[in-house]
């Protein structure tokens, strides 16, 4: 009978609990070690390091194996983390076992997994770097460097394995029974100190080919793979860092923390890549420690300089208290601050002035003071996101009100670029765009802010460039609707009127003449005359209609409407109320009223044209005349098509309402 899921769930967890035990009776022995004594200098430095390298990657396997049980990297680490665990053992089992007098059993066996099979530690890292995530080595020559390295790294263990000791043991008083060239093949000594060095070289090579493996099977990959492998990359950049500023350390404790986090720091990206590649932001987090690691190796270089400055300088003139003081005084006056001005010159170098926000928005802001025209504008913002961040190239795209684009660019177009959209209350306005590779193009969450703060100035820029466009635009469509106006009444005045009182003039002077002589030609006359003269007075009527509507002064803006709309109901089942809330019938501005009767009566028209009810609301308030038409089965927009010229001329917003009603809103400053 198969064993339950779940209980084949957490078998996997065995290789995982052995390596935390190893740890735990790694931790155990290193406490209880004697602080000196020949186990002491047979093996230098405690074991639990070791063995918390293999806890890393028990937990590592894991996570890997409860993610995915099939995944063969899990098995793969599971094993590693016993291989490791049991390297920490043996070492504090020869620290604690080997007395001055007697040694514990199973000595030999723990020297032999110490000082001869730990040789194969260092390829166990290599193989995975060289053949994650596909488990095969890369395709052409990598791939043969690949397996060259492998092959001589484990020559290289193999020698180690069976090379006799020949005296690179320390030169320790032993008790009896503890044997150091356990499984040792007799060789000659000058023969071994040929071959171990060669070793040694063998195995830093293969390191490194295995490292330099990782960066061109990323180069190399896309989609999923890409993102696993910018993980490993990452642990790569970060293992040449340690390895480089710790060798020029000594240090016991320097030494053991490299070798933990060039041996598990692997693991843990493999296993993130494996199982959530998309954890955090990997790339700006490669990318920051491209920086670290340069800013590093320059402020080791200053260090090493310095000191030896400081050598050449004092010697061995002064005393260990005078020297004290003199490192004192010359770092607080002179080499802190030349540390700091270089750190940040470092990174203005290679990240620009994204650290000096505040700055950056300064001068931008001081750059749109200075600029008149919406280009100069635009392209000072570029400029600004240019240099705060050090990219090559940037472009701001803007949308006129016209339909225009406007295209702003700094520095040198690039090949692949990404674009950030321009927003201005929730409207896009434009594009921003940027390189789309390097490290200066990967934006940080601080970065992004900044980056935010001054596309806003490009938004309000571009909303500053619409809004004079736009100004302009109504303030010719003013003017040429003044001018047609004007046109019209004119031809009103002096085409009809004009022609009709001048003849209406000749015929009062002919029936003057008539009504001695013929009285009842003059009664005709002034008849005719007096039924051209309703003609007149209507037409006037008409054009001062236009003006305004007579109807505003002699029944108010609500009884006007309510006339509106009675006349429009003669003959219609659906009807038209309207609706009054606050005073609208006082202090009305001209302007405001005439445009709020005439935005009204668009409305009842339509309403009537198309047979639909509609209950028009005028609300007062404080800032404003709202018009409303609420009530009716007609399609909204049809009617903001008719009021929307109307509405804008005197800068009143139209709209939807989320119940489907008509809503305009005029602004207005009572009188009175």
């Amino acid at each position: 009978m198969p064993a339950p899921r779940t209980e084949r769930r957490w078998a996997v967890l065995v290789l995982p609990v052995v390596s935390v035990a190893l740890f735990a009776a790694t931790v155990w022995l290193d406490v209880h070690t004697p602080a000196e004594g020949p186990g002491v200098e047979l093996a230098e430095g405690s074991g639990w390091p070791y063995a918390a390298i293999g806890m890393v990657f028990g937990v590592c396997c894991a996570v890997v194996l409860l993610h995915d049980r099939r995944q063969a990297f899990g098995w793969g680490l599971g094993w590693i983390a016993l291989f490791w665990g049991t390297d920490g053992l043996a070492q504090s089992y020869v620290r604690f076992a080997v007395r001055a007098d007697e040694a514990l059993p199973g000595v030999n066996l723990a020297l032999w997994m110490l000082n001869r099979f730990g040789a194969f530690l260092p390829l166990t890292v290599a193989a995975l770097l060289l053949i994650f995530p596909t488990g095969r080595f890369l395709e052409g020559r990598w791939g043969a460097a690949g397996r060259v390295a492998v092959g001589g790294m484990s020559l290289s263990a193999l020698l180690v394995v069976v090379a006799p000791a020949n005296g690179r043991m320390p030169d320790v008083q032993l008790p009896p029974g503890v044997d150091l060239d356990v499984g040792a093949v007799p060789m000659p000594t000058p023969l071994t100190d040929i071959l171990m060095p060669v070793a040694v070289v063998a195995t830093i090579f293969g390191v490194l080919v295995a490292m330099a493996s990782v960066v061109v099977r990323y180069r190399r990959s896309t989609g999923l793979e890409r993102d696993r492998m910018r993980w490993l990359l990452w642990a790569v950049v970060v293992m040449a860092v340690v390895l480089g500023l710790s060798s020029f350390s000594e240090l016991t404790a320097v030494r053991d923390a490299a070798i933990f986090v060039v041996a598990a720091l692997p693991a843990v990206a493999m296993t993130i890549g494996i199982v959530r590649p998309t954890l955090v932001p990997v790339q700006q987090l490669l990318d920051g420690t491209y920086v670290f690691a340069l800013l590093s190796v320059v402020l080791v270089v200053v260090d090493l300089a310095v000191v030896a400055v400081l050598h050449e300088l004092v010697g061995d003139r002064l005393g260990q208290r005078q020297v004290v003081l003199v490192v004192l005084l010359l770092s607080a006056v002179l080499y802190n601050p030349l540390r700091a001005a270089l750190w940040s010159f470092v990174r203005r170098l290679f990240l620009g002035q994204r650290d000096d926000p505040y700055d950056v928005v300064a001068r931008l802001a001081s750059s749109l003071e200075a600029a008149d025209e919406e280009a100069e504008q635009l392209t000072a913002v570029a400029q600004a996101v240019a240099l705060a961040f050090g990219i090559g190239f940037v472009s701001v795209e803007v949308d006129r009100a016209d339909g225009d684009r406007i295209v702003a660019s700094y520095g040198t177009p690039v090949a692949e670029t990404r674009s950030l959209p321009i927003t201005y209350r929730g409207e896009q306005v434009g594009m921003l765009v940027l390189p789309a590779r390097g490290v200066r193009a990967r934006l940080s969450g601080r970065d992004e802010r900044l980056l935010s703060d001054l596309v806003r100035q490009a938004a309000t820029a571009s909303r500053t460039g619409r809004l004079a466009d736009e100004l302009q635009q109504h303030r010719q469509a003013l003017v040429v609707a003044r001018e047609e106006e004007r046109r019209r009444i004119h031809h009103d005045l002096t085409e009809d009127l004009g022609p009709t009182l001048g003849g209406l003039v000749h015929q009062v002077e002919s029936a003057r003449l008539l009504v001695k002589e013929r009285p009842e030609a003059a009664k005709e006359t002034i008849a005719r005359t007096s039924e051209r003269l309703r003609d007149v007075v209507a037409d006037v009527r008409r054009v001062v209609h236009d003006l305004r509507p007579p109807a505003l002064d002699d029944l108010g803006l609500v009884g006007a409407l309510r006339q509106q709309a009675a006349l429009l109901d003669a003959g219609r089942t659906a009807r038209l109320h309207v609706d009054v809330r606050g005073d609208a019938g006082a202090g009305l501005p001209a302007g405001v009223e005439v445009a709020a009767f005439r935005i009204a009566s668009e409305l009842l028209e339509r309403c009537a044209a198309l047979d639909s009810r509609g209950d028009l609301v005028l609300d007062v308030t404080e800032s404003a005349l709202v018009v409303g038409l609420v009530g009716t089965d007609a399609d909204p927009e049809v009617f903001l098509d008719e009021v929307r010229d109307r509405a804008t001329e005197i800068g009143g917003r139209c709209g939807v309402t989320e119940h489907g009603a008509v809503r305009i809103a005029l602004p207005m400053r009572r009188s009175g």
